[in-house]
């Protein structure tokens, strides 16, 4: 899988290629994803390991900023969220762990510990409680 920094998006409601977005401060591939209505979050990756949150502003194409640090070191995390609230659960420090930190989308800072998963855990994925207003 090749690592990058670049972010690229689409307008849903029209056909065409993508379009650059901007680009995150460090290159890495297999983060954790969240979102409130206004706000993009990554949490961690693989570029060795990282533990660092960035995030962007939805309407206005940027290069993302520095959010704040996960608990841990970690990829293959299977980020999640609420209009609120992004997590970040389980992944690979070179080991698996059941960790699950969180973070309030709409602030900037380090994740917190949300608890732990009942088992260790990798290569998983998330999804949301919320939708855009569809």
């Amino acid at each position: 899988m090749a690592r990058v920094n670049t972010m690229e998006y689409v307008t849903i409601a029209s056909t065409g290629d993508v379009t650059d977005f901007g680009d995150l401060t460090a290159v890495r591939g297999r983060m954790g994803p969240g979102s409130s209505h206004t706000r993009g979050v990554v949490m961690g990756g693989e570029n060795s390991i990282l533990n660092i949150i960035e995030y962007i502003t939805i309407a206005t194409t940027a290069n993302s900023t520095d959010f704040g640090d996960l608990t841990s070191t970690r990829k293959h995390g299977a980020g999640f969220s609420s209009l609120t609230r992004a997590c970040l659960a389980g992944g690979i420090t070179p080991s698996y762990v059941n960790t699950v930190d969180y973070i309030t989308i709409a602030s900037t800072g380090d994740a917190a510990d949300f608890g732990d998963m009942i088992a260790t855990t990798g290569y998983s994925a998330g999804c949301s409680n919320g939708h855009g207003g569809l």
